[in-house]
């Protein structure tokens, strides 16, 4: 049974879906991914993917973000879960196939969050799991909400929380650039890329970044920031690597060298 602290890994949905289309996979990187995953061969592992072209814009056109309003949106509620699962359905196949004992916990069953930040959880089996050497793979879902009835949960927020409750050793963040940059990277063809930042250069970075241009729902890099914050405030090193590019998830995930991001606090 695996006792050692956990790595935790977050994979963007905009990554594993084309997040400019409807429901639109991107199999061959999620299989990629899975493939890299395996070749790490970690004791411990807590996967979260988020929703890309699978849950942003079904939360989106039912407003579940902002919570509930009227009776109609209760489907909507149910829509943006379902087709989490879909996706989640999946990265849990090609997971399985290269032979990764992982288990899919949705977040919707064992979350609940207060104005949208999270009140309580039973993580309980996730750590039964995670001490049998299971892999947990969770993601952005919907939950219940004590103010606004429900709301969006990121996958974001996910990753800090479980990366705080269960002493991570580190967390890494797969997303659709090499890493943070001083601009858009994709906007701004001068945008230079941060190899390595402190939580304080963390926290001054904030502001400064580029506002989502699709109908992403969680505030896209910006809110990958804001989330981070704790996690760098705990001491826990975050790399950030572009996952759509081969072999940066592996390598950091077995700690080698890899261009992206470096967050440390200090």
């Amino acid at each position: 049974m695996s006792e050692k602290r956990p790595v935790v890994l977050k994979i963007g949905g905009s990554v594993i879906t084309d997040k400019d289309g409807e429901l639109a996979a991107k199999t061959e990187i999620i299989n990629r991914l899975a493939e890299e995953i395996a070749k790490a061969k970690l004791s411990s592992l807590i996967l979260v993917h988020g929703g890309g072209s699978f849950g942003h814009p079904t939360a989106k056109k039912w407003g579940i973000k902002e919570g509930f309003k009227e009776a109609g949106q209760m489907l909507g509620f149910a829509e943006t879960h379902h087709v989490m699962t879909v996706l989640n359905g999946l990265v849990m196949d090609a997971l399985v196939w290269h032979e990764i004992p992982a288990v899919s916990v949705a977040p919707s069953c064992g979350f609940l969050t207060d104005n949208g930040r999270i009140k309580s959880s039973d993580c309980t089996l996730v750590e039964r799991m995670m001490k049998m050497g299971f892999t947990p793979v969770l993601y952005g879902d919907v939950t219940i909400d004590d103010k606004l009835g429900f709301t969006v949960l990121s996958g974001d927020q996910l990753v800090s929380y479980l990366a705080l409750k269960f002493n991570a050793s580190r967390v890494v963040l797969g997303i659709d650039c090499d890493g943070l940059y001083d601009a858009d990277p994709k906007a701004d063809k001068n945008a230079k890329m941060f190899q390595h930042l402190t939580l304080n250069e963390l926290k001054a970075l904030e502001g400064r970044l580029a506002k989502p241009t699709n109908a992403d729902v969680t505030d896209g890099i910006r809110g990958k920031v804001r989330e981070l914050l704790p996690t760098a405030e705990k001491g826990i090193p975050v790399s950030i690597v572009n996952g759509a590019k081969v072999g940066r998830v592996y390598k950091a995930l077995v700690g080698e060298r890899v261009e992206g991001t470096l967050i440390e606090r200090a």
